[in-house]
């Protein structure tokens, strides 16, 4: 398959996921996943996705600008890098934001191994 198929279609499916149910993330995840998020680092989906739901937003809306891919090892793991514009509800001015996502193969489905993400301060 394309790598930038793939990453395009996650990519869609991620955002799309995280701004209308993020609890849905559980299963892009598994225990050994981890996610830093700001600098704080976090391991296991459960814990992603805890500290995912507890952000201190309840809607928003993630705008993408760009997405990149690499494949990335000989087991068909992918490196995908994002940015784009994230809009919070109520708020004048979108943050803009960095996410890099190691995506590892599993029988043939793609799981999220690590997750970088940070704001983009200018």
């Amino acid at each position: 398959m394309d790598p930038d198929a793939v990453a395009k279609a996650f990519v869609e499916h991620y955002y799309t996921t995280f701004d209308s149910n993020r609890a849905g993330l559980v299963s892009l995840y598994q225990e050994g996943s981890m996610l830093t998020f700001e600098g704080q680092k976090i391991q296991g989906s459960q814990n992603i996705v805890a500290k995912l739901t507890s952000l201190p937003f309840q809607q928003c809306k993630h705008n993408i600008t760009t997405v990149d891919c690499q494949p990335s090892g000989p087991a068909g793991g992918m490196l995908v890098f994002v940015s784009g514009n994230l809009q919070l509800a109520g708020e004048q001015h979108a943050l803009k934001f960095s996410q890099m996502f190691h995506l590892v193969s599993n029988q043939g489905n793609y799981y999220v191994f690590n997750d970088i993400f940070r704001l983009n301060y200018a």
